[in-house]
């Protein structure tokens, strides 16, 4: 298929790879825009499909169900990083794919990814490849303890990880890994996280929404603030460096690009080549919401400003703390989501509620 000299006019169908929460999400956005979405996704239950016009369960490594898949919608997105790049080629030449494969390989390997972003100009932490024990210790004598030994691959929410806090645990450190490809990198001293969700159209066209502060704990997001006390310069960096990596990457869609503030300036920890946690908050405080601003970008249409009329706190609710539906409900601050998930495990994400405030002047 080749790339459509117009934007996807409503009645349009819109492929997306994965059936998890943000697949949901992106699926009201399109329905909202009168676009048709398709979920491909090979699990049972996926959340996504319950509010899709169609769905596809097979697994990403089947060809022919894939080129089916592609043959049926006019444009095929991805709502997590873990798709396989080779779903991504086995799709290209029957449908366009936005954001491109080019974005998913670099975000998939961390060392990659780091190697990337300091090759466009951007600073990352200190870090070194990692195969062996001999490597392990060559690496914390440069770089030092406390560290962290990351998995290249598949990790997530803390998953995939261990800190060093002495040379004499690196051993152990790396047993836990399993024997998986790794990265060690230098523990950033931050005064704060924050992350940008920027977007960038088929014309080119950049948007990014402010900066939100952020708040982890075991690994996971637990909340993001808007506007957050982030210095003025220090959100004016992190709009400029999502900037210049989505036109780097010559990205279409939404980005999630996630930093830390020290001494020094602005760090890039990682990005997201999809819809993002941290910009959840843009449903209740945003005319466009990040959902919709994929969803225009992939479609071709003309992206909105990012502009907010609000601000807000977005907090996630974990596990069983989605239980207080009742009393967020009755909140009337409160935009409360669910994503009917089956059951509460504990670390799983099953929503997220929004707290809006009247916006404070500058």
């Amino acid at each position: 298929m080749t790339e459509p000299a117009a934007p996807l006019p409503p009645g349009s169908r819109i492929g997306i790879l994965g059936g998890g929460q943000l697949g949901r999400m992106l699926a009201i956005a399109a329905a909202r825009l009168g676009m048709r979405v398709h979920i491909f996704a090979p699990e049972e239950h996926a959340p996504a499909a319950e509010v899709a016009a169609e769905r596809t369960r097979a697994a990403y490594d089947d060809a022919e169900a894939l080129a089916a898949f592609a043959r049926a919608v006019d444009v095929v997105t991805y709502e997590f990083e873990n798709v396989p790049a080779a779903a991504l080629r086995a799709i290209a030449p029957h449908a366009p794919v936005r954001p491109g494969a080019r974005a998913l390989e670099v975000s998939q390997d961390r060392l990659e990814e780091k190697r990337f972003l300091n090759q466009i100009g951007l600073r990352t932490v200190p870090f070194a490849a990692v195969s062996s024990a001999a490597e392990l210790h060559e690496a914390l004598a440069r770089i030092g303890a406390p560290a962290i030994l990351k998995t290249r691959r598949f990790g997530y929410d803390g998953k995939g990880q261990v800190r060093i806090s002495d040379p004499a645990d690196a051993e152990a450190a790396l047993a836990a890994l399993e024997g998986a490809p790794a990265i060690l990198e230098a523990v950033a001293p931050f005064r704060r996280e924050l992350s940008v969700i920027g977007a960038r159209g088929l014309d080119g066209a950049v948007a990014c929404f402010d900066p939100g502060e952020n708040e982890h704990r075991d690994g996971i997001l637990r909340r993001t603030r808007v506007p957050g006390d982030i210095p003025p310069a220090a959100r004016a960096e992190a709009v400029l460096a999502t900037g210049r990596l989505l036109n780097a990457l010559d990205y279409v869609g939404v980005i999630g690009v996630e930093l830390f503030e020290t001494d020094q300036g602005l760090v890039v920890n990682e990005f997201a080549p999809r819809v993002h946690n941290t910009g959840h908050w843009t449903i209740e405080a945003c005319v466009i919401d990040q959902f919709q601003q994929h969803i225009r970008a992939i479609c071709g249409w003309p992206i909105g400003d990012g502009a907010r009329h609000s601000d807000a706190e977005m907090r996630n609710l974990i596990g069983a703390e989605a239980d207080e539906w009742r009393e967020i409900a009755a909140d009337p601050r409160a935009g409360l989501h669910l994503y009917g998930k089956g059951a509460a495990r504990p670390g799983r994400k099953m929503g997220h509620v929004t707290r809006l405030g009247p916006r404070a002047r500058p």
